[in-house]
């Protein structure tokens, strides 16, 4: 299961996440932050960073992130 990145990052863009990524798979989506799905090996380092809480697992994300890429 990957991770994804939501709303909360929108504006925000705080680059901890990125830094502390083992494998590079966040990268800029322009008014935020995105994962890679395809490179991210779910280690969950990104969650405890994140300052507005915005990475979780993809099955756990909120119904109004769904539309959301990455």
């Amino acid at each position: 299961m990957t991770h994804v990145i939501g709303e909360p990052c929108i504006g925000v863009k705080d680059a901890s996440c990125a830094a502390i990524c083992p494998v590079a798979c966040i990268h800029d989506a322009g008014d935020r932050y995105a994962i890679d799905p395809d490179r991210c090996i779910d280690c969950g380092a990104c969650i405890a960073v994140c300052p507005v809480s915005a990475i979780m697992p993809i099955a756990l994300r909120p119904t109004e992130w769904r539309e959301m890429p990455g």
